[in-house]
């Protein structure tokens, strides 16, 4: 299933790539509902919410050079849904006292279905980097964030330095960072904020 996915967004994204119209509509049909319903939950406005994913799309449009067929789309495109819903509302609210009325509007609702289909492609995105990562910091980068274990408790268990397990989890993270740059996927980077 995983290779389906992977190899149906690399196909899309070189499509869109090379200006083929055609798989532009593909990401509307597949996309436009989904980011105008996270648009809805901010401002409960239907013509706010279609502009943002018209702003959306005609940014993914100009900006398709960028997309990296190695990573997945979803993670990308809801980033720019979400600086595009943000700066509308930095718009929006223009007063203290508008600012303050748009927060009380806003419910703390979610799709958790979305939520679920992002939070998988993320992981995924991660792993697929990590698998890149040299053995040693992979193990580190392991040991540390997935099974809790101090730069001790690695540095016995691999019998390395303490300050080579410094050196590789710096290293990883810094390789996990660069790539979600490129991406310009923001949620990785509150989740490697969670790891310090």
């Amino acid at each position: 299933m995983e290779s389906v996915i992977k190899s149906f967004d690399w196909d899309l994204i070189m499509r869109l790539r090379e200006g083929d119209e055609s798989a532009f509509r593909v990401v509307f049909d597949q996309y436009s509902q989904r980011i105008y319903g996270l648009a809805y939950q901010f401002f409960k406005n239907k013509e706010q919410s279609k502009e943002v994913v018209q702003e959306t799309l005609l940014r993914l449009w100009e900006h398709r050079l960028q997309l990296n067929g190695e990573y997945p789309l979803a993670p990308w495109l809801f980033t720019i849904a979400r600086r595009v819903t943000l700066n509308m509302l930095r718009q929006t609210a223009t007063s203290e006292a508008a600012r303050k009325k748009l927060w009380l509007t806003m419910h703390p609702e979610h799709n958790e279905t979305e939520e679920a289909i992002l939070n998988a492609d993320l992981e995924r995105l991660t792993t697929q980097i990590l698998n890149k990562l040299p053995l040693q910091q992979q193990m580190v980068f392991r040991l540390s964030r997935f099974e809790g274990l101090t730069y001790e408790e690695i540095a016995a268990r691999m019998q390395i330095s303490v300050h080579t397990v410094k050196y590789h989890l710096t290293g990883a993270l810094k390789t996990l960072r660069s790539c979600f740059d490129k991406t310009e996927v923001l949620l990785p980077v509150l989740l490697l904020s969670m790891f310090y």
